[in-house]
């Protein structure tokens, strides 16, 4: 079973952010290799943060030592090569990581893309879950792995594919 909690500052467009979230965590999961986690008694955990460039620039040059604010930030907190075993934890529950976005960059970046900031947002927490289950894009064939999923969750959820339809 998978739980999304959401804390999103006041700076953000209303809309129904905890719906949004968990529909994208529940979509990127049941993507991906470890699509038993939306069922299995085990409570996997991911925490939403919607907040400001600010904030991001401050934790992007904290732990990536990049001195910009950036889209998305993922901090798994489960590694990856340990991912299958989750469902042995002691008390049921796992804290699969946090997702942290950037309202600035993504309300820019969606207004560059012609689309709506729910949707740009919606496909930022599914790259995120994705980074939380140990996929990445640093390399050529990652990242088209990493597209082709991502993609194929989207669409899932109705938003059409961010890549310009490579996969869809």
């Amino acid at each position: 079973m998978i739980e999304v909690a959401v804390l999103h500052d006041q700076g953000w467009p209303d809309a129904d952010w905890e719906l949004l979230a968990q529909r994208a965590v529940v979509a990127a999961i049941t993507h991906s290799p470890y699509a038993a986690f939306a069922t299995e008694e085990t409570l996997y955990e991911v925490a939403v943060k919607l907040t400001t460039d600010a904030e991001v620039h401050q934790l992007n040059r904290a732990y990536r030592e990049k001195d910009r604010p950036t889209n998305v930030l993922s901090f798994p907190m489960v590694q990856s090569d340990l991912l299958e075993t989750t469902a042995n934890t002691d008390d049921g529950e796992v804290i699969l990581g946090d997702i942290v976005l950037a309202e600035g960059v993504c309300a820019a970046e969606a207004a560059e893309k012609g689309i709506s900031i729910a949707d740009h947002a919606t496909h930022l927490i599914v790259h995120g879950t994705f980074h939380l289950l140990g996929y990445d894009h640093m390399e050529d064939a990652e990242a088209e792995a990493m597209e082709a999923l991502e993609t194929q969750s989207l669409l899932s959820l109705g938003i059409s594919d961010p890549y310009g339809d490579r996969y869809g």
